[in-house]
């Protein structure tokens, strides 16, 4: 018995003649997707609070100093904000990278002016202890499947302890964290911008390029998206979780690093301020560029977006809770137009479709 063979003449023959021609108008469809609202939705908002402290501040706000200002005064927000975006790729929640950044900062300032260490000596303890972190995190959500939500808060219970032990409750401070070259790790600058807005930068298109360039990145995707499904076809998830709170603590440790170099003293509150603002961030930024996908840049433009306006509330000498509500207010806001995809108008014409004819809705009598 012999087999028939394929002949090529069974293929379509216009197929590749199809794929290459132009379709008019694709471009223009792809650049209105780009630039659509349900994408970039939160640059539309930032760009509408620029108007709006321009207009209220005229004097003060509209300036380089600002645009400076909100840059250096919310890269070590961003890097923490960052260390989220790969344990949520994964659907795996750090919840301890607060006391992370806490302890790095008081333990590279216990290192330098306690112990009289050299400050490369220093960071690298420090950074070794939010390696330990990141790896006890991981034993404790990957190998003994506790949930991560549950074990990092606990984890960063246990982290609070001992920064209490080291310092106190007190800050550490001391004239060899303000001297050089520890200091100019965070205040050295070129043309007023710092050196943690690179680190920002650098640490953001690391992630974007390991996120939408690398299978690892698609992996990480496909076990957020479906780790049942991602296991099945040969990912091994539980490595990639392992991996992404171990990387998450080191970013949020570098973070403390930056911080005590910033302002000179290691605070065991000093990652306190940034936890909800970095989930804020990281979720936001999920709505952004890549919807649906946590992502880097999205997570930097929330970033900054949110520290455009608290920089020009303070511009604008208002009260101080209105920083807080400005930011819940922005999140809610973003969270529903763009995260909920503006779902008022599709719901309004589900029930148009729905809603039936009158004509044919009389009763034959």
């Amino acid at each position: 018995m012999t087999s028939t063979p394929t002949r090529a003449a069974e293929l379509p023959p216009s197929a590749p003649e199809r794929s290459a021609v132009y379709v008019p108008g694709t471009w223009a469809r792809r650049a209105a997707a780009a630039l659509s609202f349900r994408n970039i939705g939160a640059v539309y908002v930032w760009l509408v609070i620029v108007v709006l402290f321009t207009v209220w501040a005229p004097d003060t706000f509209p300036t380089t100093i600002t645009v400076k200002q909100v840059l250096n005064g919310n890269a070590v927000a961003g890097l923490v904000a960052l260390s989220v975006v790969p344990p949520l790729a994964a659907r795996v929640f750090d919840l301890s990278i607060a006391f992370t950044m806490s302890l790095t900062s008081v333990l590279t300032a216990h290192f330098m002016v306690s112990a009289g260490l050299g400050p490369g000596t220093a960071i690298a303890l420090a950074m070794t202890a939010a390696l330990l972190v990141g790896v006890v995190n991981g034993i404790v959500v990957v190998v003994l499947r506790v949930d991560s939500f549950i074990a990092t808060l606990a984890t960063g219970a246990l982290i609070q302890s001992l920064i209490t032990m080291v310092t106190n409750d007190s800050s550490i401070t001391g004239v060899r964290l303000l001297a050089e070259p520890f200091a100019s790790i965070a205040q050295l600058d070129a043309g007023g911008v710092t050196l943690p807005v690179l680190y920002l930068l650098l640490a953001a298109l690391a992630i974007w390029f390991l996120l939408e360039h690398t299978a690892t990145g698609r992996r990480l995707y496909a076990t957020g998206f479906n780790a049942d499904a991602a296991r099945l076809q040969g990912v091994r998830t539980d490595r990639l979780r392992f991996l992404t709170l171990v990387a998450s603590a080191l970013l949020s440790g570098f973070a403390g690093v930056v911080f005590t170099a910033s302002v000179g003293s290691g605070s065991p509150t000093a990652g306190t301020p940034y936890l909800l603002s970095a989930y804020a961030a990281a979720f936001v930024g999920a709505t952004q560029l890549r919807a649906g996908r946590f992502n880097a840049w999205g997570t930097v433009l929330a970033v900054l977006l949110l520290g455009t306006g608290i920089t020009g509330l303070g511009l604008a000498t208002s009260a101080q809770w209105a920083a807080s509500l400005f930011t819940g207010s922005v999140l809610i806001v973003a969270l529903v137009l763009t995260g909920g995809r503006i779902a008022l108008p599709a719901v309004l014409r589900r029930r148009a479709r729905t809603r039936p004819d009158p004509s044919t809705s009389k009763e034959i009598r």
